[in-house]
Order: C-alpha cells, then structure tokens, then sequence
C-alpha cells in the first residue's frame, strides 16, 4: 500500500461530515504535528482513499 504525503492549498466546497471520537482526536493530532487544517487533512485522506479504491465495475453503475 501507498504512504499518505501530506499537502497545503486547495479549492473546497462547504459540507458538514460527523466522526467517531476516537477518529477525531487522531484527525486532530496529524492535522497539528504537520500544520496544515484538520479539513485539509480529511480532504487529503478521502483522495488517497479514492484513488486506492476497488470496486467491482457492477457496484460503480448502480444508481443510489
């Protein structure tokens, strides 16, 4: 698996998300130790997650 390099800057739409605890005080931790916003940090996240991703190419055309 690929390692998560964490980045500054990018543009952002407004959405409301809610974490378990324990991952937010991990959130907190990693967005402080390397100075960057906890969004930043999550936006970061889920693009790692997305683009190492496997889904079965039936479960991507089925709509919501």
């Amino acid at each position: 698996m690929s390692n998560l390099r964490i980045q500054k800057g990018s543009l952002t739409v407004v959405k409301t998300f809610r974490f378990p605890d324990h991952l937010c005080s991990k959130l907190e931790k990693i967005s402080k130790k390397n100075a960057i916003s906890m969004n930043n940090l999550v936006v970061q996240c889920l693009n790692f997650a997305m683009e190492n991703l496997t889904l079965d190419e039936n479960e991507i055309a089925k709509p919501h």
